[in-house]
């Protein structure tokens, strides 16, 4: 009698497995709140043991700190990103656009959480230094030298081009939209402010 071939269980690597922890862990934090949620309850809803998930991260701040590194390390790789490459003003907007591209609606999550919980992620900041506030900074401090124009205004208005993605998911608590419209308006954004930044900057 022919027996059914066995099926191999997924096998992630240990950055895959983190980074689904994070993923997951975000998600229950952002839902049911993150006092309420328990390692055990982020285990339980992964399908692995405690023991596997405590491999991976000391607690609920841990992982914490693993969303901010790493969203603050995309922000440094497109720094070096930006210093490989010819100094225009084009290059201004390509960045800002690449930055927002960055972010998924996983992501969305990340930002939703950090404005509902300013305490919580002030005290995991203190603990690690503000990776993405740092990052975001120094990256906003390279474009700007790329702008054909410098003026206060110029500058806050490249500022709030990279902040997009935060007013969007802001306004989206009164809009009746979903997170690819948040997404898209986001970008929109970035892309109608980085503009007009350019052509003043020819015009001028």
């Amino acid at each position: 009698m022919a027996t059914s071939p066995t099926v191999e269980p997924v096998r992630r690597s240990g950055a895959e497995t983190r980074a689904e922890i994070c993923r997951v862990a975000l998600e229950m934090f952002t839902t049911a709140g993150y006092e309420a949620t328990s390692m055990r309850a982020i285990a339980e809803a992964l399908g692995i043991r405690k023991a596997s998930l405590y491999y991976h991260f000391a607690g609920k701040e841990d992982i914490l700190r693993s969303v901010f590194t790493q969203r603050g390390s995309e922000a440094e790789e497109l720094l070096e990103w930006i210093a490989a490459q010819p100094r225009t003003p084009q290059l201004a907007k390509t960045a800002v656009l690449r930055w927002i591209e960055t972010f998924t609606t996983d992501k969305l999550r990340g930002i939703r959480f950090m404005a509902a919980n300013p305490v919580l992620v002030r005290a995991v900041e203190e603990q690690t230094g503000s990776r993405i506030g740092n990052a975001l900074t120094s990256l906003a401090d390279a474009l700007t030298g790329l702008l054909p124009r410098r003026t206060p205004t110029d500058v806050l208005l490249l500022r709030i081009a990279l902040l997009s993605i935060n007013a969007a998911v802001e306004a989206s608590a009164q809009a009746d939209v979903n997170d690819d419209d948040v997404l898209a308006a986001a970008h929109s954004l970035a892309e109608t402010v980085m503009d007009s930044l350019l052509a003043a900057g020819d015009s001028a």
